[in-house]
């Protein structure tokens, strides 16, 4: 009955009822009465006439969460139907709510008691703006501060609008207006900007109020970053500012708006006072935070205020040095403010808080980069003059002259730059290799997991100490060698310290001259080796072998020049292969794997005073040395020895080691085979099965390093192994068949699984690894037809193995062509099937869609004619596939989807069906593209959206379809030609799909589409509009529109990397060529 009373909108709403309403929503009672009172609220929210009754809410009820209700209706309204409302009603809503902003904020009982409220109003207003200012409201900022000289409440919370307003014109913009509507807010704020500058001068000089002149720092805060130079550095703004920074109150906010004002850079017209200001600024500093303070500590004691004044500090110094650092080289007492400064960023990058070391590293990064480059392009005069800011011709004889200026700088920059260089060694970051850590109970853990945070940080760290080197390789080497010896003193030796000093001794190889490597390196190695004698306890030497192994693994160009030594180091490698304590083995095969990968030639040769290859000489004691291996470290020694006899050129030898190393897995599946030919039963045993899995795995890493190499050893098990996986997969099928869908949960059928998976890695990696050679595919697809595919499409769907897809799919991409023929049948044992177990939802199978997918697309991209002889019925659920993939909200399937439609687009568009195939598909495409790129779901999907709607406009204005797309039977009126169909389609399918955009924006729309085809970056700005007015997109991330951008950016810098000595570390470079 209630709700009866409360849906009839002809009459002003019960808000009693309302409120009860609301409070049931938000009250403790019965779960069916809040779902009860959500209900009516949804329904109330979605009427259309709901807007209408707010005003009458508003004044009558007392309870803050209906004021809320009755807000959000309305914000509703002002988002996506304000432009369609009567004119009356637009002006009586906005007075309305002025009215009631300004009677709040003008007592200061009311102001405090509503706060809430208030802000919520203002936030509305705002959004009102947006709508009518400047246009139809041209009198806005003069009514507001004229309204704000009447009373100091009031006078805040004009602040807090005008924080708003800049908010949401300089910030949050993106995506939410479009970019026309951006520029001509932009410009009203700056041509009235006048009055607010006088109105914050005059509250800072006048009041007495601490809400107030926070309020008003604050909204500075906001507009300082855009507002024209001028005001600042022409009005008495920034002396104002200065003044109030040693007041605690004010300090944080004021600091952020100097900090605002140290970030702009705009020529050198203003550099007398930012000199200026930087001065009295150190001056105020030193009072406020003395110059002997312990600024980690003081920190880490230090209440939140205190906390957000370092945080704040190191914002204000690294936002100043970043633009105007060159303006304090010019003097002797700048300079001596600049070291000063420097000094207080040091100790401020010690405080242990990753956000403020994040923002001193950044700018570190840059600082030592500046240094560097002017260093590393001495030899290049021109480049060197324009690194310093010179813009001159050069004459000769000034070229010395500029090298010494350079050099001069470097020497001011000497001392912050090796304290920096102490800092960068003893807060190194961990790099991903490292294994062995101290969990929080003091323990010794392994640690497999990559942070992507602490990563990045690495990166940076371990590029500015890279430069750091480059600039003075004797202070690194002095200071790494100094930390050093101190651990061995036992002076500040942690396991902590060690672990970082060796990071970063790993992060600079491949960056100081070849000798003075080899040198420094020997020192180390001695060291640590030292340390690890003479330090006690299993635990600690096991922190100092793992150090040792990291460093090695990090210098390979070393091991390749000093036989002796990676001989010695790999022996020593092997010893803690027998080691028990946790993650050392780990360490030790992973170290070993990756040092075999960089020097593998040298294990093959004979080497001086040795009697045959090391390999050989590792074959023969291989049983010892992984005797104490678990099986997942006896897979990697496996890779390691398979990279040594990949290197072996002299085929017979390469077979011999094959032989060799594979002896002990072939002997244990001889034993199996044999055994299974007298009993089938025999292979049903757990234990069997593991021991199985196990061989197979340990197949699986040696080809993945031997690649075709490793042909004879996969022929000698080849059919054997299809066996077994008919085998498994029939007692598979049986156990699900008899055990129903639980029966695919049990740990013997998973084991089962798990075998019939590894076997198609095993095929799989190989086929990949191995080079192109169809005779290999020809001898190894064949085979695999029935036990592998049959048995695919014969099973129940719980029991189908998606690797079956996937491996298909490798095949394809790798015999291209070659495996036309083939695509039928692969068609038949897979496709229906597969469709019927992923097209029930979007959630079961994940595995099987991606994999689906990936081959439906190798297909596609290799063996297109056969996809044009399926009949239409196959070709059918080949493209509503498609569309079913791209409509997934699972990222990695819709782009598949996407990428896999645009190839079908172009191969279609080239072939002699193209009528044929678009006047079935075109608007179907067209259509489901459009309902994909207006949902917000499916926005990261956005470049690919725009390239189909692209390649079909282009299509249809190309004059490449010969044949009309509309059907001739049921459409009365012919079209003169297919653009004029599309276009008149394009507008009726956006017009009815958005009912808020007038048939003339629609039009507007899809002409420009038309008139923009053939330049994308237009064509994709033209598309953002657009979704910025369906008002489809509101008040979202809307990044992912703008990623190709961003993925560019990145190549440009992998390119500058590549030029400077250490920065891609010599372990990440990919040469063959190396390690001859």
């Amino acid at each position: 009955m209630a709700a009866e009373k409360l849906r009839d909108l002809s009459q002003p709403i019960d808000v009693a009822l309302l409120d009860a309403t609301v409070a049931a929503f938000y009250g403790t009672g019965s779960k069916e009465e809040r779902t009860a009172a959500d209900q009516i609220l949804r329904e109330l929210q979605n009427n259309p006439d709901m807007w209408l009754q707010v005003v009458h809410i508003l004044q009558s009820t007392q309870n803050l969460n209906t004021k809320f209700f009755a807000l959000q209706v309305l914000e509703g309204v002002i988002k996506y139907r304000w432009n369609a409302l009567p004119v009356e009603q637009r002006d009586g809503m906005k007075n309305y709510i002025s009215e009631v902003i300004v009677q709040l904020s003008s007592n200061e009982a009311s102001f405090r008691r509503e706060r809430l409220y208030v802000n919520k109003l203002n936030i509305i207003l705002v959004q009102v703006l947006k709508h009518e200012w400047p246009a139809r409201w041209r009198s806005f900022i003069p009514d507001l501060v004229s309204a704000a000289k009447t009373s100091e409440t009031i006078c805040e919370n004009c602040m807090a609008i005008l924080k708003l307003l800049s908010e949401e014109v300089f910030d949050f913009s993106r995506g939410e207006m479009t970019q026309q509507k951006i520029k001509e807010l932009k410009q009203s704020l700056n041509s009235e900007f006048q009055l607010i500058h006088e109105l914050c001068l005059y509250v800072l000089s006048a009041s007495q109020r601490t809400e107030l002149i926070r309020a008003t720092l604050a909204t500075l805060h906001a507009f300082l970053s855009w507002i024209p130079l001028g005001y600042i550095f022409e009005s008495p703004l920034l002396e104002t500012l200065l003044k109030f920074f040693p007041v605690p109150s004010y300090r944080n906010l004021t600091l952020q708006c100097l900090t605002e004002v140290a970030a702009l850079n705009f020529g050198d017209f203003y550099n007398l006072q930012y000199v200026k200001m930087y001065n009295i600024f150190m001056v105020q500093l030193q009072s406020i935070l003395p110059t002997t303070t312990n600024i980690p500590e003081a920190y880490a004691h230090g209440s939140s205020e205190e906390q957000a004044f370092i945080q704040n500090l190191a914002l204000f110094f690294t936002s100043f040095y970043k633009s105007h650092i060159r303006v304090l080289e010019s003097s002797q007492e700048n300079i001596s403010a600049l070291l000063l400064g420097l000094e207080y960023l040091i100790g401020i990058s010690y405080v242990d808080d990753t956000e403020v070391f994040k923002v001193c590293l950044d700018y570190w990064n840059s600082l030592v980069l500046e240094l560097f480059e002017a260093h590393h392009n001495l030899d290049n005069p021109a480049v060197a003059a324009n690194m310093m800011g010179l813009q001159i011709p050069l004459i000769p004889g000034m070229v010395d002259g500029l090298g010494s200026q350079l050099l001069q700088r470097r020497q001011l920059y000497s001392g912050p730059m090796s304290k920096l260089r102490l800092l960068m060694i003893c807060r190194m970051a961990k790099p991903e290799e490292v294994l062995i850590v101290e969990d929080e109970n003091g323990n010794i853990v392994r640690e497999t997991m990559k942070d992507n945070d602490v990563l990045v940080q690495y990166k940076i760290m371990r590029e500015t100490l890279i430069y750091l080197s480059h600039l003075d390789h004797e202070d690194t080497e002095k200071q790494m060698l100094k930390k050093l010896s101190k651990q061995l003193k036992g002076e500040d030796w942690t396991w902590n310290n060690l672990n970082t000093l060796c990071w970063a001794i790993g992060s600079i190889s491949g960056s100081m001259m070849e000798e003075q490597e080899n040198r420094f390196l020997v020192m180390v190695i001695r060291d640590l080796l030292n340390l690890c004698e003479i330090t006690k306890g299993k635990d600690n030497k096991a922190v100092i072998a793992s150090n040792i192994m990291y460093v090695v693994g990090q210098y390979p160009k070393f091991l390749r020049a000093h036989w002796k030594f990676l001989k010695t180091v790999v022996n020593k490698l092997f010893e803690f292969m027998h080691e028990t304590h946790p993650g050392v083995q780990d360490m030790a095969c992973d170290t070993f794997l990756k040092i075999v990968q960089k020097c593998k030639r040298k294990f093959v040769i004979i080497q001086v005073g040795e009697n045959e290859p090391f390999v050989s000489e590792l074959l023969s004691g291989l049983p010892s040395t992984i005797a104490d291996l678990e099986p997942h470290q006896i897979h990697t020694f496996y890779e390691s020895v398979g990279h040594m006899i990949q290197a072996e050129s002299d085929p017979q030898k390469r077979d011999e080691y094959l032989q060799r190393l594979m002896e002990l897995p072939n002997q244990k599946w001889a034993e199996i085979i044999g055994q299974a030919r007298q009993s089938v039963d025999f292979l049903k045993d757990q234990d069997v099965i593991r021991t199985v899995l196990n061989i197979l795995q340990t197949n699986t890493s040696v080809a993945t390093s031997l690649g075709t190499y490793f042909l004879s050893q996969i022929t000698l098990i080849f059919l054997d192994m299809l066996n077994v996986y008919r085998m498994y997969s029939e007692l598979i099928s049986n156990s699900i068949a008899e055990g129903g869908p639980f029966a695919s949960k049990t740990s013997y059928v998973k084991l089962l699984r798990s075998v019939k998976r590894e076997t198609l890695k095993l095929i799989e990696t190989f086929l990949d690894k191995a080079e192109d050679q169809p005779q290999i595919g020809k001898q190894f697809v064949p085979p695999m037809m029935d036990p592998v595919l049959g048995d695919y499409a014969r099973n129940v769907p719980d029991a189908r193995e998606s690797e079956v897809l996937s491996l298909f799919a490798t095949i394809i991409n790798k015999y291209k062509g070659a495996m036309i023929e083939d695509v039928p049948r692969i068609f038949e044992a897979s496709f229906q099937c597969t469709l019927e177990m992923i097209t029930k939802n979007f959630e079961d199978y994940p595995e099987h869609r991606l994999k689906f997918f990936s081959l439906l697309r190798a297909i596609a991209t290799h063996c297109f004619p056969a996809l044009i002889r399926l009949s239409s019925q196959q070709l059918k659920l080949v493209m509503d596939s498609i569309i079913w993939a791209f409509r997934h909200t699972e990222r990695n399937i819709a782009e598949t989807g996407l990428n896999l439609l645009l190839e079908m687009l172009k191969n279609f568009q080239a072939s002699e069906f193209c009528n044929q195939f678009y006047r079935t598909y075109f608007l179907t495409i067209e259509q489901e593209i459009f309902a994909v790129l207006t949902d917000t779901f499916h926005k990261p999907g956005f470049k690919l959206h725009v390239l189909v709607l692209q390649h079909l406009f282009c299509l249809v204005e190309s004059g490449a379809l010969t044949e009309p797309l509309w059907d001739v039977s049921t459409v009365a009126y012919p079209y003169p030609n297919n653009t004029m169909f599309v276009r008149e389609y394009t507008i009726k399918l956006l017009s009815t799909s958005f009912p808020n955009m007038t048939t003339s924006e629609v039009t507007q729309f899809v002409t420009g589409l038309f008139e923009s085809r053939n330049d994308l970056s237009t064509f994709k700005n033209h598309i953002r509009d657009f979704l910025v007015q369906s008002k489809e997109f509101s008040a979202q991330d809307n990044k992912d529109l703008y990623a190709e951008e961003a993925a560019a950016q990145r190549e440009r810098e992998r390119q500058r990397m590549l030029s400077i000595p250490g920065l891609i570390a010599p372990n990440e470079i990919q040469d063959e060529m190396l390690d001859s």
